[in-house]
């Protein structure tokens, strides 16, 4: 059985590994210094710094943006991962979402006739709304916004460095023929290293002015990026004012839902002023200075019941109002003029 050989161009082969070798030891001695290297212009020069800084910049605010839309960087990886097989991101929820699920199974636990129970059941619904605009958000802004500078960083800034790197070539290329034409001694050799040297200078001149073309178009890529950063700002202002309105309008029913009847709030806790008195106590304590200081005690108003009266409740057992004024504001008040929160 005749096996058929893959076609093998030796001659390219050692040519190639020819070349290679030479640039080695080109780079070789520029780095120590016993051999002269070709400048670019200044024009050229500032232009491949314009690059780079493009190049770098880009990457940073790409994965800067990435960061802030999905902090957890294993989802990140997982979406990276996905993008590069061609298949769907995973539908993931988000956190507010959980934390609304969790609301409103708690809520229903409770009781959602309850005060409370109804509360979180609110409050979860709209958290899910906020998980539904964030992750409306996150879609946008990668569409708008992180896609096109991968789509740059991945198409025109990568065939820039591909380019420079063949340029960094022709430019070691053309270097080795000028020290081979300063070294050549015979009339014949000479002649072959000058051919050389015109033709490697003609392939270093081509390759520079193609790489400097493709870097004076990344000026023109600013503004097509400006555009990119106007429609992100566009989408979190939609974000940021949809969950404005989500939030407004859960507090205004949950204000909605609050018990009609007065209420004093003190130390963090809401008291029914409408039960009937006792409401306030005074007494006096001394304290380390031996100086009598007045505070009031909020007593629990518990209903008379069978024509008897409250019962007798150790004023110490409750929480004290801390700020005299407010305290004498009360003591001396009518309980139906004090201020409803």
């Amino acid at each position: 059985m005749n096996i058929k050989m893959p076609d093998f161009d030796v001659k390219k082969f050692v040519k190639g590994a020819g070349s290679t070798l030479s640039r080695v030891v080109q780079l070789t001695e520029e780095k120590l210094g016993t051999s002269e290297k070709t400048e670019m212009d200044a024009r050229f020069e500032h232009l491949s710094e314009r690059s780079d800084s493009a190049k770098l910049w880009t990457e940073k605010i790409m994965r800067d943006t990435e960061a802030a839309l999905i902090p957890n960087p294993a989802n990140r990886v997982e979406d990276f991962i996905f993008e590069k097989i061609e298949k769907q991101k995973p539908k993931r929820l988000s956190n507010l979402e959980y934390l609304g699920l969790d609301m409103i199974e708690g809520g229903g636990e409770f009781g959602q006739d309850g005060p409370y129970g109804s509360a979180l059941i609110k409050v979860g619904q709209a958290e899910q709304k906020l998980g539904s605009c964030e992750r409306d958000f996150i879609g946008s802004a990668g569409m708008c916004f992180i896609q096109p500078l991968k789509k740059f960083l991945e198409g025109e800034m990568k065939t820039i460095t591909k380019e420079k790197g063949v340029l960094e070539s022709k430019r070691l290329d053309l270097d080795a023929c000028k020290n081979r034409v300063r070294k050549a001694r015979s009339m014949i050799g000479q002649q072959a290293a000058e051919r050389d040297l015109r033709v490697a200078q003609s392939e270093f001149d081509r390759q520079a002015e193609i790489t400097k073309l493709l870097l004076e178009g990344i000026s023109t890529t600013q503004a097509t990026h400006l555009r990119y950063l106007h429609s992100l700002v566009e989408a979190q202002v939609r974000y940021y004012g949809q969950c404005n309105k989500i939030m407004s309008d859960l507090q205004r029913e949950l204000v909605s839902m609050r018990p009609p009847t007065p209420r004093l709030r003190v130390n963090s806790e809401d008291v029914d002023l409408t039960c009937g008195p006792p409401y306030l106590s005074k007494f006096q304590s001394q304290d380390s200075s031996q100086h009598y200081q007045q505070t009031i005690t909020l007593h629990p108003a518990i209903p008379m019941t069978s024509g008897q009266p409250p019962l007798s409740i150790s004023p110490a057992a409750f929480p004290i109002v801390e700020d005299s004024i407010i305290a004498a504001l009360v003591a001396n008040s009518d309980p139906s003029d004090i201020s409803v929160l």
